[in-house]
């Protein structure tokens, strides 16, 4: 999930008196700003219309749920008694432990339910990427029987992380979508569980909740909703009609598989009612890291628009163009402040020449329009999910485009790993 936001408003002012170069870094950088505030204020207004509601459920349906863990004993027992606790007569539980060397397997074990099974990958196959283990446990299902006599399209397969805290109302409220059989996947929102312990944490739970609140619903109207790597709900019918294997090798991919679900014909649903809530990241060094791993995922699911245009209907089409492009788009972003530089040693030299300042008043409010003129819509959309005050919202809000300055450095760290060939990362590790 990139976001590109208008966070380089100061690069843009039309106070300044400026040279050649000093004009020609101002029309690319209102280039870029008039397509981001164009995109963001345009799918902020498509997310403002009401989305058509499923009906209530008709039948019953068999509900898997996969986690594949790396190194999660300090998290996965939570997680597993919220899944058992969740109101199904239906369900199963398969833990795909990646060669874990820690205690994971028995911690899993310990759980001592008929309903929670372990399979336990060994090396030379295991630790190739969440992908890989999704993959070999959705193998290992359909080898055992214990999907025997059931029919695929009424099994749905929950991808859920090993720090991830389903709703209690979660499958509730994804159930009906899936009474219609267009329906291939559905994702639910993201949240933050420790969202109060730090104003990092917050912000991530901001950006999460903006996500599904804007682009996610916006994207229902748009036949162009994305699956995110937690709290995904598939259709297993869905999943076998793919290609090859449902995952792919890509960092993202989840990303990946929520495309190839829209290019074999499925619709993919957004739940805004439910969520599934994950652990944030409490130091910005992993925060960094980790975003530069979404980032290098997305540089690799470019590979995927071919696919896009083949077989996707020309409005999803070019949303999911538009958002497998963010990365370049934010890397140019990510040079408007030398822009801006340029452009204020341009003044200032043509000021001295002048004799007076050349600097026009408007130039303040300008910046701050251009910068946080989006700050008040976070704020708005967030405060529909989260009990805090208006104050407290328009303040995050304003914090919340400067925190998106993260992706410029994760940007331009992942570019350098994918031009040196490096594709493999080390997990971000729970606390």
């Amino acid at each position: 999930m990139i976001r590109l936001e208008v966070l380089a408003g100061s690069a843009l002012n039309s106070g300044f008196d400026t040279s050649l170069t000093g004009r020609i870094a101002v029309a690319g950088s209102l280039a870029i700003i008039v397509l981001a505030v164009s995109y963001n204020s345009g799918m902020f207004a498509l997310s403002r219309r009401r989305a058509e509601k499923p009906v209530a459920p008709t039948g019953s349906r068999t509900y898997i749920f996969l986690l594949a863990c790396l190194n999660e004993e300090k998290v996965i027992a939570e997680s597993l008694a919220r899944i058992i606790r969740l109101p199904l007569t239906d369900v199963l539980v398969l833990v795909v432990d990646d060669a874990s060397d820690d205690g994971t397997a028995a911690a899993v074990r310990d759980i001592a339910s008929p309903y929670v099974h372990v399979y336990r990958r060994e090396f030379p196959d295991a630790r190739k990427g969440k992908g890989a283990a999704l993959n070999a446990g959705l193998r290992w299902l359909r080898g055992s029987n214990l999907l025997h006599g059931k029919d695929a399209n009424d099994i749905i397969v929950c991808v859920v992380d090993a720090d991830g805290r389903l709703d209690g109302h979660a499958v509730e409220q994804v159930d009906p979508f899936f009474n219609d059989p267009k329906i291939g996947a559905v994702q639910v929102g993201v949240r933050m569980y420790n969202r109060r312990r730090r104003l990092l944490a917050r912000l991530q739970d901001m950006e999460f909740v903006v996500y599904g609140e804007i682009f996610q619903n916006a994207r229902r109207h748009l036949g162009s909703v994305g699956m995110g790597g937690n709290g995904q709900f598939m259709r297993l019918a869905a999943l076998e009609s793919l290609p090859g294997e449902p995952w792919s090798d890509c960092l993202t991919e989840d990303l990946d598989l929520g495309v190839r679900m829209l290019a074999e014909g499925w619709v993919n649903g957004f739940c805004p009612t439910a969520a599934v809530h994950q652990q944030a990241v409490l130091t910005l060094g992993r925060l960094l890291r980790q975003r530069s791993r979404w980032f290098q995922g997305h540089l690799q699911a470019f590979r995927l628009v071919p696919l896009i245009l083949r077989r996707i209907p020309a409005r999803s089409a070019i949303d999911l163009i538009y958002h497998l492009s963010s990365p370049a788009l934010l890397l140019l972003t990510s040079l408007l402040p030398v822009a801006f530089l340029i452009m204020i040693g341009d003044t200032v030299v043509a000021s001295v020449h002048a004799g007076h300042s050349l600097l026009s008043p408007w130039w303040l409010p300008w910046f701050y329009v251009m910068t946080f003129g989006m700050a008040a819509a976070y704020a708005f959309v967030y405060r529909k999910r989260e009990p805090v005050t208006w104050a407290f919202a328009i303040l995050l809000g304003h914090i919340y485009v400067i925190y998106g300055y993260i992706w410029f450095i994760s940007g331009w760290w992942a570019l350098a790993r994918a031009l040196t060939g490096k594709q493999t990362w080390l997990k971000t590790a729970r606390t």
